[in-house]
């Protein structure tokens, strides 16, 4: 089937970004110099440990609330679920799925209470997201603080701070037997972990049957046109707190996946990044604040997470400072959010210019 130039134009601008980052990182690797089976491994690496939380992004957008920045609170969720199954003792793939069922009635709750939220700030729902998140951080270390080893008791000692309350910075979760060693495959000298891949596998099954779903179909519609789908007799503000609890909850999930593929927990500031890493990595995808789909969550993973590694050490030696290198790193991350939504509203105004175009040409046509 042949492309008119009209759907060049469209496939081009809509594809700008991932496009315009695969250049760049073209370019870099020769000047990274890692080798193509590091790079490999480390891809792997990344994609099993950040998809999950990528793909908690998906419901939101569908649902026309653009990018659940909110994310975050579902992150606290999972943590929580890790520092008791941590204190109880219970180890590998038995006490990750205890801490996701721990963290998942918390991640509910706190879904419900920011779809709630969002519901009233309807046009600002990714700005209120994220300030949310901040409000709710403050509460969960307040109750990590005080209320854990005060009011709830936590029996190990390694986990307390010497006052004899309050968890420690950072904890050490034992992944000698998580969800990364389950059906260990080695192929061409790469590690696959195929049990946390199991996983996303599994969530990106669940997506494509929502879609279809009454649920999934009204969400589908209260993102085209809330009016529209009220006046259709859909529960419009029920329907978006539902999005949202569910990416909520997939977050508290990825989040436990995530932490355990690192190894360590930082209790107060590990959630920090969680959803802006997650977000870049879908725009980067060349998903939007209005579109998202399952391939641009797993390309956008790969290809941010890329950047990642290889931009430290491509500015390392170019510069010939280590320091550049990170600062490297933290402009690509944050950088990324930017001009990917930069791109977005560039790419929306090139759409409607285009489509007002055509419709100029078929009206000449006509005549």
């Amino acid at each position: 089937m042949k492309l008119s130039n009209q759907d060049m134009k469209k496939l081009l601008t809509s594809s700008a970004v991932p496009i315009m980052f695969l250049l760049i990182s073209i370019i870099a690797i020769p000047i990274s110099k890692f080798s193509g089976i590091y790079l490999v491994r480390e891809i792997v690496t990344r994609l099993s440990r950040d998809s999950f939380l990528v793909l908690a992004l998906l419901l939101p957008v569908m649902a026309g609330m653009g990018i659940n920045f909110g994310m975050i609170l579902g992150a606290m969720a999972g943590q929580i679920g890790l520092i008791f199954i941590t204190d109880w003792g219970i180890k590998g793939a038995p006490g990750l799925m205890l801490a996701m069922v721990i963290g998942t009635p918390i991640a509910i709750v706190l879904g419900y209470f920011c779809g709630a939220v969002l519901n009233r700030a309807k046009g600002r729902e990714m700005i209120t997201s994220m300030m949310l998140g901040f409000f709710i951080s403050g509460i969960y270390q307040f109750f990590l603080l005080y209320i854990c080893g005060s009011i709830i008791p936590i029996k190990s000692h390694t986990l307390v701070l010497s006052r004899g309350y309050g968890i420690r910075n950072a904890i050490n979760l034992d992944t000698s037997s998580g969800f990364d060693k389950l059906l260990l495959v080695n192929i061409g000298g790469v590690a696959v972990p195929m049990g946390t891949f199991l996983f996303i596998g599994i969530i990106c099954v669940f997506t494509v049957w929502f879609r279809k779903t009454k649920l999934g179909q009204n969400m589908r519609a209260v993102g085209q046109d809330m009016i529209v789908s009220g006046t259709a007799g859909i529960k419009v503000e029920k329907t978006r707190i539902q999005s949202i609890i569910i990416s909520t909850v997939l977050a508290c999930y990825g989040q436990i996946i995530y932490l355990q593929n690192i190894g360590t927990l930082n209790t107060y500031n590990g959630t920090d990044q969680a959803a802006l890493f997650a977000a870049a990595s879908l725009l980067v995808g060349g998903a939007t604040v209005s579109k998202a789909t399952i391939p641009n969550a797993l390309i956008g993973t790969a290809l941010f997470h890329l950047m990642f590694v290889i931009m430290p050490m491509a500015g390392k030696n170019i510069t010939g400072q280590a320091m550049i290198g990170e600062y490297f790193r933290m402009f690509v991350s944050y950088g990324v959010v930017t001009l990917a939504l930069v791109l977005h509203a560039w790419k929306k105004q090139k759409d409607k210019e285009m489509d007002r175009a055509y419709l100029r040409a078929g009206r000449g046509a006509a005549r």
